[in-house]
């Protein structure tokens, strides 16, 4: 099986990144949030908030979007097109896509794709609350060995060394650059 990364892998640009702004402009109701969003950016950039404290204050919002399915429908019809084309090339029937990317999120483009594993950051779509850890390092293996005890990974692609402890489960593993695939450096 070959495994994935999500974004800036698969998608090019970051899908919660991406999810954000198209709320933004499309969802009045969350723009009083907006300062306390910047205190999060700070208090993140700073090294005060944990990643996963961060990203769940982020998405915070969840609850004032109303139908969160069509949302993210909606982001999809919009965004889908981002989706790189070496992926259509590489791509095999028993793809595994893992990834720090709210699994409710990048689910429906992945279902798009053909991929039926798909292991994303648990966060509850009504909430943006994490019921679990941030899908992130060596939780990405943790996850895998979950589902697959045995598995063997063919080829894994990513776009960070933040992989690297699932890079070093692969045959062959590959950094991705834009549409560039270049042999994974430790």
């Amino acid at each position: 099986m070959n495994v994935y990364d999500f974004d800036n892998t698969i998608l090019r640009g970051d899908s919660t990144a991406r999810f954000v702004a198209f709320c933004l402009r499309r969802y009045p109701a969350i723009w009083p949030d907006i300062p306390g969003q910047a205190v999060n950016a700070l208090l993140f950039a700073l090294r005060i908030r944990r990643k996963q404290d961060f990203k769940q204050r982020l998405l915070s919002f969840m609850g004032r979007i109303g139908d969160v399915d069509a949302a993210v429908s909606a982001f999809w019809e919009e965004n889908f097109s981002r989706v790189k084309a070496y992926y259509y090339e590489v791509r095999r029937p028993d793809d595994v896509v893992i990834s720090a990317s709210p699994e409710f999120l990048i689910a429906p483009a992945c279902a798009r794709l053909g991929i039926r594993t798909v292991m994303g950051s648990p966060v509850d779509r009504r909430t943006g609350r994490f019921s679990g850890p941030n899908c992130h390092g060596e939780e990405k293996v943790r996850r895998f060995r979950e589902i697959f005890p045995d598995g063997q990974i063919d080829d894994f692609y990513s776009d960070s060394h933040s992989d690297d402890p699932l890079a070093k489960l692969a045959k062959r593993a590959f950094l991705v650059k834009g549409e560039k695939l270049l042999p994974w450096e430790e």
